[in-house]
């Protein structure tokens, strides 16, 4: 999170300043690989010689001692300029297109000369390399001067493909959608700032040669490149020391919008236009309590502050940034992920704000190795872009995420169940209040039990359930095509959601699966009415003796979906309709807007939430052990038949042998 006490302006004077020494890097220079090889098939761009007889390589070896263990394969010339250009053969002149991309990529190496004499003068390096230069520097600072040196290298391949990928994202979705597999990156040399450029550029250059033969594959080839630079270089930088200066300080570029958080990708705020069948509220029947935390956190994104990058509700508790549904098939999944998505799109056309809506299918799963992995890291990265308002869903998660261990799964639904863990309540996850992730499905017990404990709050979508819900939704379903008469029926009165969401509520002040209410039975009987924080306290003990499943991460769960509840109130619909009444203000107004419509905790809530958690947990497992257990009396009964005809083949033979 950046706040304006640790925002660094880059002035334009200091990026104009190094244009010269950018253009020189894309006209040309020449360099050895020592980590990667040349690719096959790829012919190096020649510059011509300056005059005629003179060439522009060395003709010689070195004779230095101590040289001649060194790499001999030849310093190949790279020349992105002649390399851009040559994709499109047909046409001697720049296209608009590789003008942009060259404009971006001296923007970007420029900005990343900046970036490191900053660096330079935070830590001691600029000091550091003018007694090198002057032969002063002493035995006691060459450790620290390679460990700084290093960390400059990995800031200015970080800050230039994070620039590249920004300047370039808008032409980048022209390009077409798809991803493109480039291979690995491997020339990543942190001796220091300048020879880490040459090997990233070297190999960018490469990588253009095999894969760019137009102007739209050039902008997607830079930009896959830049992204699995960051990727590695992100890597690097987890242990490498000397980076404390730069993560702490937030570089800021103004006239192209540009932030540079430590090794956070930076995104453009970008958005397409969303194609769905949206749903309004009144058409989801049923699934009151779904339906209504749904709508709510729909309005809890829009409280997002875009300049703080942080939302009052993930600040104050209350905020849900995983949940799952699960229900029986044709129960209103999908209807409910389209009303939320209609929700949200809507309401960030009013404000202006830029949506993103991802899901997370079969598709993402790929039989290549790690592939699947990149497929989920990369949905989980675009929805979590703080610069967008994100909602990604996971539906049939059960398909998708294997459990751990098992046998039947592949090594695809492995990796993704993986990143998903990982994403949704690892070390390195921040929870902005931008985004949320819903994981759906109708086999929830086939999800892995670490994975689905990740969600945190639980919509049971049951769809219609009285008399009233099966009136309504007939009446929706069969549209306005008929003349038939409605009867005495108050249409969608059964669907008013604070009447019914109430009554929901209400229905878990006692347990529902009969495991769980022997439990809530037998603590009531010995301890009395739960109304202190003790007695909840044993109820949860009990509840972990009878399901060693319910863990430390559950009791969290619980406590932030009563935290929810705390903030069990509507944002009045005029704030979403008006964005100068809550959506335009800064985060601390809308802060104490939301503090002073929150309600407190009460003992109700707690023990509603407790069961509402704990009946989906019992009921989860009840369906898995159920599961398994049939599996087991089908394969008893397989090999039992088995038996049964094995005996009765090795009688017949034997019978028929004495015959003979």
């Amino acid at each position: 999170m950046s706040t304006s006490q640790n925002l660094m302006e880059i002035r334009e004077e200091q990026i104009r300043s190094h244009y010269s020494s950018a253009e020189g890097l894309l006209d040309g220079f020449d360099h050895t690989p020592r980590i990667a090889k040349p690719r096959d098939g790829v012919a190096p761009t020649t510059a011509q010689e300056r005059s005629p007889g003179i060439g522009i390589r060395r003709g010689f070896r070195s004779s230095t001692p101590g040289l001649a263990t060194r790499s001999t394969a030849r310093p190949e010339g790279v020349h992105l300029i002649e390399r851009i250009q040559a994709a499109d053969d047909n046409d001697p002149l720049t296209s608009p297109a590789q003008a942009t991309l060259m404009q971006g990529l001296r923007r970007a190496l420029a900005t990343t000369h900046a970036v490191a004499d900053l660096y330079s003068e935070q830590t001691i390096l600029a000091k550091l390399k003018r007694d090198n230069l002057e032969g002063k520097l002493d035995a006691a600072h060459r450790v620290e001067f390679s460990e700084l040196l290093a960390g400059a290298s990995l800031i200015s391949l970080q800050v230039f493909a994070s620039m590249t990928a920004y300047l370039l994202a808008s032409q980048v979705a022209e390009a077409g959608e798809g991803d493109l597999d480039i291979g690995e990156v491997e020339e990543i040399l942190t001796d220091n700032p300048q020879l880490a450029l040459h090997g990233a550029l070297w190999e960018l250059d490469q990588t253009l040669a095999l894969f760019a033969n137009d102007d739209q594959k050039v902008i997607r080839v830079v930009s896959a490149f830049c992204e699995k630079l960051m990727e590695k270089v992100a890597l690097r930088a987890q242990n490498a020391p000397r980076l404390d200066s730069f993560k702490a300080v937030s570089y800021r570029v103004e006239a192209d919008d540009f932030q540079i958080d430590g090794f956070t990708p930076a995104s453009r705020s970008r958005s397409t236009p969303l194609i769905m069948t949206f749903k309004k509220p009144h058409e989801v029947v049923g699934n009151h309590i779904a339906k209504y935390q749904a709508m709510k956190l729909a309005k809890m994104l829009m409280a997002y502050d875009f300049d703080r990058k942080l939302n009052p509700f993930a600040e104050l508790g209350g905020f849900i940034f995983t949940f799952m549904g699960d229900g029986k098939p044709g129960t209103g999944k999908t209807t409910l992920i389209q009303m939320m998505a209609g929700l949200l799109n809507d309401y960030c056309q009013v404000a202006g704000y830029p949506f993103r809506y991802a899901n997370l299918s079969t598709d993402s799963i790929d039989s290549y190795q790690g592939k699947s992995a990149q497929n989920a890291k990369a949905f989980i990265t675009s929805v979590l872009d703080p610069q967008v308002i994100g909602f990604g869903t996971i539906d049939d998660i059960d398909q998708i995420a294997g459990k751990r261990g098992d046998r039947q799964s592949s090594a695809g639904q492995q990796e993704i169940t993986a990143v998903l863990m990982e994403s949704f309540a690892g070390a390195n996850t921040v929870v902005r209040g931008n985004c949320t992730f819903g994981m759906f499905s109708n086999y929830p017990e086939q999800v892995d039990d670490a994975l689905r404990q990740r969600a945190g709050a639980r919509f049971l979508v049951d769809g219609p359930q009285t008399r009233n819900d099966y009136i309504d939704i007939l009446h929706l379903l069969l549209g306005k095509r008929h003349e038939i008469p409605l009867g005495e029926h108050e249409l969608y009165a059964a669907q008013e959601i604070k009447k019914a969401v109430a009554a929901s509520y209400d229905g878990h002040a006692h347990p529902h699966e009969t495991g769980l209410v022997r439990v809530f039975d037998e603590v009531q009987s010995r301890i009395g009415e739960l109304d202190t924080i003790a007695k909840l306290g044993s109820y949860l003990n009990a509840i972990k003796e009878a399901d060693e499943r319910f863990t430390g991460r559950a009791i969290k769960n619980i406590t932030d979906a009563v935290k929810v509840r705390a903030m069990d109130f509507e944002l009045p619909d005029e704030w979403m309709e008006n964005p100068d009444l809550f959506l335009n203000r800064d985060y601390d107004s809308k802060k104490n807007m939301i503090s002073e419509l929150s309600k407190p905790i009460t003992v109700d809530m707690v023990v509603q939430e407790i069961n509402r958690y704990a009946d989906s947990e019992f009921r989860y497992a009840g369906k898995s052990d159920e599961a398994a257990i049939e599996a087991q009396v089908r394969d008893m009964n397989r090999q039992t038949e088995a038996r049964r005809r094995f005996a009765s083949s090795l009688q017949a033979s034997t019978t028929t042998s004495e015959q003979e």
